[in-house]
């Protein structure tokens, strides 16, 4: 049976258990979500052709250090980047590096920024020049998916009506979901309970209620949903080459619906083709 407890009084691991914020905590998650939202704006002026990866991983660093917030990811678990880079068939957790961005690459940039304790989780697609019309589209599905799922969003409803209602469009659109990554818990931890499947069936999983905190992140292919993992340890690619798209956002449930913490401050959640 499910528990759920008070985020106040509970110990700071993840322990299986859904933490229930209040309305307090909710306002300082929305500090830390849109820092990072505010992050992937002003790194998009910097993904253009000829850039790398790590230079991009630079410029997250720098603003996280000038806001005195801490990139979750650096060093988490060994991670060596203040952010996750993932282009084309990297379907997430690409270590940021030397390669070399290229007219037509589509990219994931994955960024949680810690502000006063509280995790500001967020991803979203950029596009470097112009890319393939195939590419556009499973960009489109892919935010539209997020967004989908976001708007049903309230107490009462499961994890598996999310899942039931992105697996429905992104395959209504002849894409995969990714089955083996979902989305998390997140609060004062990054990675906490409930799982968010991106793929299921309506009324199944965990019940939502007022106070919960998670991610929901789509990842998408134009292939097939299978994924591997790289001898890095960390970047996991599909199986067959197929492009790949995933979007973020970090989200509360409230009294009769939901807050979006991670929505861009400028309005750029989308890329413009």
């Amino acid at each position: 049976m499910t528990r759920y407890i008070d985020a106040s009084t509970a110990p700071n691991r993840n322990t299986g258990a859904i933490r229930l914020y209040n309305s307090h905590d909710f306002i300082e998650m929305k500090k830390a979500g849109n820092a990072a939202a505010k992050c992937l704006d002003i790194v998009s002026e910097y993904v253009t052709e000829g850039r790398t990866t790590k230079e991009l991983d630079k410029i997250i660093f720098e603003y996280a250090e000038s806001i005195k917030a801490v990139p979750a990811t650096m060093y988490y678990r060994g991670y060596p980047a203040s952010s996750c880079i993932s282009l084309n068939n990297v379907v997430c957790h690409g270590i940021p590096g030397s390669k070399v961005l290229k007219n037509g690459d589509i990219l994931n940039i994955d960024v949680t920024l810690i502000i006063d304790g509280w995790h500001g989780d967020t991803s979203r697609m950029f596009v470097v020049g112009k890319t393939s019309r195939k590419a556009e589209i499973l960009i489109e599905t892919t935010y539209a998916s997020l967004m989908k799922a976001i708007e049903i969003l309230k107490p009462g409803i499961t994890t598996g009506d999310i899942g039931e209602t992105i697996q429905t469009y992104a395959e209504g659109n002849k894409m995969s979901v990714v089955r083996d990554l979902c989305g998390h818990g997140v609060g004062r931890l990054f990675h906490d309970h409930p799982n968010i499947l991106h793929f299921g069936k309506k009324g199944e999983g965990y019940e939502l209620r007022q106070g919960m905190i998670f991610t929901i992140e789509p990842m998408i292919n134009i292939g097939k949903p299978e994924v591997k993992l790289l001898s890095d340890g960390w970047t996991i690619v599909t199986r067959d080459k197929s492009l790949s798209a995933q979007f973020e956002h970090t989200v509360g449930i409230t009294e009769s619906g939901y807050e979006i913490f991670t929505l861009s401050p400028s309005g750029q959640d989308h890329p413009v083709f």
